[in-house]
């Protein structure tokens, strides 16, 4: 499931931690252990509990996933 955020107007921001995490096999537990963000705040992130996400949070994940394109983990899309 993606995380999303709404926007106003007709667009919302998606996160997709829980996406990646499922497509590398990876537990938000592991995510935890690598990246040394709160399992609490992984869990948060990859179910779309969160309405503002820190910087340092999505270069850590980043960082932790091996990402080159921050549109791998974020995305702006428009409302259906």
């Amino acid at each position: 499931m993606e995380n999303t955020t709404e926007l106003p107007g007709k667009r919302e921001v998606q996160l997709k931690v829980g996406e990646l995490l499922h497509k590398r096999e990876l537990t938000q537990a592991k995510l935890s252990d690598i990246t040394g963000i709160r399992r609490a705040a992984i869990s948060q992130l990859s179910r779309g509990y969160v309405d503002r996400v820190s910087l340092d949070h999505l270069t850590k994940i980043a960082d932790a996933l091996e990402l080159d394109d921050i549109s791998e983990l974020i995305t702006i899309e428009n409302k259906k």
